[in-house]
């Protein structure tokens, strides 16, 4: 933390001495934004119980469409410790959570590993789910080895120019291919309960984005073709376009059905049968929680 490369950022910054990186964040603590049970992951995540989410503040990417902006810059969130941590994901767990979602944790490795090791020695016994971007250092996800139960992972970009313009990172088609690599050496064949809950693997989402089908298909092609069924597709057309993309016109508005519904056909000519899809109009803020420090504090005793 003190010269921090655990992102592909490598910005260097000294942020156990209270630097913020690339990230936006600190060393020092932990910044959470919410902690609650979610339904709005894939069915084999959410379920019927819902996924113990926590949001973490800060981001290593930084996208301009960004649906989690909100908390992207680390505007938003209450500093927590390891111990804090480590009581929250025992917290979600009494509440009925079906795994620990840690939703863009990447910036945190270090502690959430510690918070998770914690846990793990008072009683938890839930599936990790480590939620990112796909923009990772594999000597990161090495820390992970052990530590991780389920990858659910964006593959955003195979446009180098796109990565570039819309989260200044040319080299991230590289970056995720070599990521997701590690993601799956580590977990290896999908594990599924009898209810259909994920116990282990590897699911890669792609959120399309308004013009960029080339670049979708692209993805969708990379990974079938390197992992097979071994991972899930789970292709989104959420996309919402928030306030502020003026300058990016051709991203400005959301999908069409006809864009999609291209995607979908494009994936399974290719023989894909282990895919996530949404259907009907699912561009809307629902999706997006709000990010009022649920669950970060103690609850105060009655």
């Amino acid at each position: 933390m003190s010269n921090c490369t655990i992102c592909p950022r490598d910005c260097r910054t000294d942020r156990e001495n209270g630097r913020r990186g690339f990230c936006g964040v600190t060393g020092k603590t932990i910044k959470c934004a919410r902690a609650a049970l979610h339904m709005w992951e894939e069915p084999c995540i959410s379920g019927d119980a819902g996924s113990g989410a926590v949001f973490f503040s800060g981001c290593p990417l930084r996208c301009v469409y960004c649906q989690n902006r909100d908390i992207a810059g680390a505007e938003r969130g209450i500093d927590v410790t390891e111990e804090r941590l480590a009581e929250i994901f025992l917290e979600l767990a009494g509440k009925g959570a079906a795994n620990i979602n840690l939703v863009t944790p990447t910036h945190y490795t270090p502690q959430i590993i510690r918070s998770v090791q914690q846990a793990r020695e008072n009683g938890l016994k839930l599936p990790i789910v480590y939620n990112c971007s796909g923009y990772e250092k594999v000597s990161t996800l090495k820390m992970l080895d052990g530590i991780v139960d389920i990858y659910l992972t964006d593959f955003k970009y195979m446009d180098r120019e796109a990565a570039a313009i819309y989260s200044h990172a040319p080299d991230y088609p590289e970056v995720a291919k070599a990521a997701l690599q590690e993601m799956v050496r580590q977990i290896g064949e999908p594990v599924f309960d009898e209810a259909g809950m994920m116990k282990k693997g590897v699911i890669v989402r792609h959120l399309l984005l308004p013009n960029h089908l080339k670049n979708a298909k692209g993805v969708v092609q990379y990974v079938y073709e390197a992992y097979g069924d071994t991972v899930y597709l789970s292709l989104m057309n959420q996309y919402t376009p928030l306030p502020g993309l003026e300058r990016w016109p051709e991203i400005n508005r959301r999908v069409t059905k006809r864009e999609y519904g291209r995607l979908l056909d494009y994936t399974l000519s290719l023989g894909v049968e282990n895919a996530f899809i949404q259907e009907g109009e699912t561009a809307k803020e629902s999706f997006i929680p709000a990010f009022d420090c649920e669950g970060v504090l103690p609850e105060k005793p009655v």
